[in-house]
C-alpha cells in the first residue's frame, strides 16, 4: 500500500532528527482515510528546539520525498516535550509543500489521545495533557464563528468543491462535539447531515465525491449548490454559536 511504504520511509527518514514520537491522527488514524484523498496528518516530537541544523534536516527530508506517491498529502507539525502542552503555542509544520508555524489545535490533542496512532516511540498520553470538554467545545464553537461564518459571506468560495465538503462537514463535526462533547469521522458526520437540517442534494454531491462517484459539474448546478449551502450554513452556525451548547 503506497501510504504504507510512504509513512515508513518518512519515520526512518525522520531518524537524522531523532524524534521521541511520530504519532498519526485524523483519518489516517481515526478508520476513516481514504488514499489519494485524505491527508496524512502527522506529529513529530523532537527531543529538543529547533535548531538552524535540525530545521535545515527537516527541510531536507521533505524537499527528498517531494516526488513519492501521496507526498503532497502528507502534513506533519513538529513539537518538543517542553511546548508540547502549550495550547496556544505554533510550531514547525510541513504542509502543503512547504514549512510554516501554526498551533497544533484542541481537537487534534483530543484526537491523539482518543486514538492517534503510534508510528515511533512514546504514546500520546505520555507527553500530552488530556483536553478538558469545556476547552474543546470552547474551541469548536468559536472555530465556527470567527473562522466559518465570515467566509460564508465570501460567495466564491462556495463554487468550489473543498470548500462545500469541508464546511458542510466540518459543521456536523463540529455540532455533535459542542452538544456531546466527542469527535465524529466524516464519514459519520454525512450520514448525521440530513438530519441536522442539510440540503439533501448538496448532501447527495458531497457523497458522490466521497464514494468517488462525483456527479458531472456544471455551471449551474456549481452556482445552485454554493446558494444551498449558503443559506444553511449561515443561520446553523449562527444557531449553534448563540446556543453556546
Amino acid at each position: 500500500m503506497q501510504t504504507e511504504k510512504l509513512l515508513d520511509r518518512f519515520v526512518r527518514a525522520l531518524a537524522a532528527v531523532d524524534p521521541v514520537a511520530v504519532w498519526a491522527h485524523g483519518s489516517l488514524a481515526g478508520g476513516d482515510y481514504q488514499q489519494g484523498r485524505s491527508d496524512l496528518d502527522l506529529i513529530a516530537v523532537l527531543p529538543a528546539s529547533v535548531s538552524p541544523g535540525v530545521l535545515w534536516r527537516i527541510a531536507l527530508l521533505h524537499a527528498r520525498l517531494r516526488r513519492e506517491p501521496l507526498a503532497p498529502k502528507l502534513h506533519c507539525t513538529y513539537l518538543t516535550p517542553q511546548t508540547a502542552d502549550d495550547p496556544d503555542r505554533s510550531h514547525l509544520t510541513w504542509a502543503h509543500q512547504e514549512l510554516f508555524k501554526r498551533p497544533v489545535t484542541p481537537v487534534t490533542r483530543r484526537e491523539l489521545h482518543a486514538f492517534g496512532r503510534v508510528l515511533h516511540g512514546r504514546a500520546p498520553e505520555a507527553l500530552l495533557t488530556p483536553v478538558p470538554d469545556r476547552e474543546l467545545r470552547d474551541f469548536v464553537l468559536r472555530e465556527q464563528r470567527e473562522y466559518w461564518r465570515p467566509r460564508v459571506a465570501r460567495a466564491s468560495l462556495w463554487r468550489q468543491d473543498v470548500w462545500v465538503d469541508l464546511g458542510m462537514l466540518t459543521f456536523a463535526r463540529a455540532t455533535v462535539t459542542a452538544r456531546e462533547g466527542r469527535l465524529i469521522s466524516k464519514r459519520e458526520a454525512l450520514a448525521l447531515m440530513p438530519g441536522l437540517g442539510a440540503p439533501v442534494e448538496v448532501v447527495e454531491d458531497i457523497r458522490g465525491r466521497r464514494c468517488g462517484n462525483p456527479a458531472p459539474p456544471t455551471e449551474e448546478w456549481t452556482a445552485r449548490r454554493a446558494a444551498l449551502t449558503r443559506d444553511y450554513l449561515g443561520p446553523a452556525i449562527d444557531a449553534l454559536t448563540a446556543s453556546g451548547c
